[in-house]
């Protein structure tokens, strides 16, 4: 078998006069001191010859003329792309797989937030806000309506009538200005005139053993005089102790309790006093009666109308 040198496979032409082209590039002392001089070419091509010559190279004259025409003429020289928006795009295409993923998921928050917003927020606050409207436009009103009707029809009294009248005007009113709280009021009010006129309760003296039946105390405002109250309670059919809302006229304040102080002239005082004394028992301790369709207790002694709810 020969043990020659196998010979190098020729370079295709094109390939080796941007070879050329490079390397009078790299041997910029070539390029000025032959092509900037008056020297002939062949003198240029001699070095270029000589150059590839040392590296095991064999390049044809017509090669080393085509590079060096070509680097006169800036072939084979690559010039970059002038900035402008094809190009960013371009460059943004190419580098897609370094941003893609991060405008991707960007992309997704986008559409998520998009839809929350415009798909699910925004409905929600405009039925919120349609709710509301027809709750102050419709809802309530009628409300108020269908709790006049009640009182209207169960009222054995006029005062009930003409308390639901001033209610209802101010509450239809202020259900006209968009005062939500102004018209639930209103119906708040209502309800009580209706529930109070549908109690059905007696006044009784507390009298059972160890507890208070009566008290007396001094005024805040006058030392020289002295009130006397009765402890009562409300019990319904069945006997069974009702909370009702008193008004203690010591502080001004409402409460709902199941016993009170109702205040009651000296005699009464001192006659129900008596009356326990005897056998520890209160004879007659019903001194009033809350009938259905009526506002306010029918006493049976006489009051003066003040309570309070603690002693």
């Amino acid at each position: 078998m020969s043990n020659a040198p196998a010979t190098a496979a020729p370079l295709d032409d094109v390939m080796l006069a941007m070879d050329v082209v490079d390397t009078l590039r790299h041997r910029q002392d070539l390029v000025t001191r032959e092509l900037d001089e008056t020297a002939r070419e062949k003198q240029l091509l001699e070095k270029l010859r000589e150059l590839y010559r040392q590296q095991g190279i064999e390049v044809p004259d017509h090669i080393l003329k085509e590079g060096v025409e070509a680097l006169a003429e800036s072939r084979f020289v690559y010039d970059p792309p002038k900035p402008g928006f094809g190009t960013t795009l371009a460059r943004m295409y190419v580098a897609r797989k370094r941003w893609g993923p991060a405008a991707i998921a960007l992309g997704l928050v986008l559409v998520v937030g998009l839809f929350g917003y415009f798909g699910v927020y925004r409905p929600m606050v405009q039925g919120q806000i349609e709710a509301a409207r027809v709750e102050l436009a419709e809802t309530i009103p009628a409300q108020m309506d269908a709790l006049y009707a009640t009182i209207f029809e169960e009222t054995k009294v006029q005062q009930a009538v003409t308390d639901a009248d001033a209610i209802i005007a101010h509450g239809k009113t202020a259900a006209a200005e968009g005062n939500r709280e102004g018209a639930l009021d209103a119906v708040t009010d209502l309800t009580a005139i209706r529930d109070t006129l549908r109690q059905e309760y007696q006044i009784a003296i507390v009298s059972r053993p160890g507890e208070q039946s009566a008290i007396w105390r001094f005024p805040t405002d006058n030392t020289d005089a002295a009130n006397y109250y009765l402890i009562v309670e409300a019990l319904d059919a069945d006997r069974k102790p009702l909370s009702i809302p008193i008004l203690n006229e010591e502080d001004s304040k409402m409460s709902t309790v199941s016993r009170w102080g109702l205040r009651v002239p000296e005699e009464v005082y001192r006659a129900v006093e008596a009356d326990k004394k005897d056998d520890g028992i209160i004879q007659a301790n019903v001194v009033g009666v809350k009938q259905y369709g009526f506002l306010e207790v029918n006493y049976t002694i006489p009051v003066t109308g003040g309570m309070i709810t603690d002693w």
